[in-house]
């Protein structure tokens, strides 16, 4: 998700432009991360030794792990560790960025110290979405103490990284009592827990997430569309009620609604989560132990 967070950043700064930073996306789905570029990532070795290490291997047939290891920088189990990571989408796309000239890696690193400061997150933080595991990253951008929130959320990022758009990344969540949008779908579920999700936004990047879960190009109607949005709530709450049901919490499903045109959901407080999802912005909406009116 890191990635996809700094790519935006980049734009947003006017470092790269939108066409730069697609053919970055287009080499790091290609390309993995070299050892060097990761060892420096994760702060294990300097960009001095990164750079000794690879004019080193210009004239040694040696990998770049051994040369590391002979020269006292890295440990055999620092090595396996790197290896492990060059999967990686954050690292793999430094490598893009750099591999196309774009920035050299101690204008990433300053970049990435920025990006820091400006979002005001820790270095635990910076772990966390460094990882790509979705489930670390919601509580980053979510902040809140509370267990079935952080959990909702977790879930429902989680089902639309898998089923809609494994390039989802989120913004920082806020507490509202009420917003409008163009259109809106939502659930409301009771038992023992109480909750309304909903996903809203303009139609048309409503639409793009809505052919994205679909695989179905010829979405036209907003009905359609706000039927396969709700039928990815209907999943996700699903998902969730059957992960309570383990721990004996039960859960009922109310059938799913949408209105196609302007829409206003108002609550005591509901959290809303921003999601960059398929080329476009939706809000995704949850309310705990409170109801959301929609009309």
């Amino acid at each position: 998700m890191l990635d996809r967070l700094i790519g935006a950043y980049l734009v947003e700064q006017g470092i790269v432009t939108k066409n730069q930073l697609t053919q970055v996306y287009n080499k790091q789905a290609s390309d993995r991360a070299k050892l060097g570029v990761i060892a420096v990532a994760e702060k294990m070795m300097t960009i001095a030794q990164a750079e000794q290490v690879n004019m080193l291997q210009a004239s040694m047939d040696k990998r770049f792990g051994d040369i590391a290891v002979e020269k006292g920088y890295l440990t055999d189990a620092q090595v396996q560790r790197l290896l492990g990571l060059q999967g990686n989408s954050y690292l793999t796309f430094l490598q893009a960025c750099v591999d196309l000239g774009f920035q050299t890696m101690e204008q990433l690193d300053k970049i990435e110290d920025d990006y820091q400061r400006v979002n005001a997150f820790t270095e635990s933080d910076m772990a966390a979405l460094k990882t790509g595991d979705v489930e670390k990253a919601v509580p980053v951008f979510l902040n809140l103490e509370d267990e079935i929130y952080n959990s909702m959320f977790a879930m429902g990022i989680k089902s639309m990284y898998r089923l809609v758009d494994n390039h989802v990344y989120i913004g920082r969540a806020y507490t509202t009592k009420a917003l409008h949008d163009e259109v809106l779908g939502y659930q409301k579920f009771h038992g023992d827990q109480q909750a309304v999700v909903a996903i809203s936004g303009r139609y048309e990047d409503v639409r793009k997430m809505a052919i994205a879960y679909t695989k179905e190009e010829f979405i036209e109607t907003r009905e359609d569309a706000l039927d396969a949005v709700c039928e990815l709530i209907n999943c996700i709450n699903g998902l969730y009620a059957s992960e309570q049901s383990r721990v004996d919490t039960k859960i009922d499903l109310d059938p799913p609604n949408f209105f196609v045109s302007f829409a206003q959901a108002s609550s005591d407080e509901m959290i809303v989560m921003p999601v960059y999802i398929s080329g476009g912005e939706v809000k995704y909406i949850i309310a705990v132990s409170k109801d959301i009116l929609i009309g």
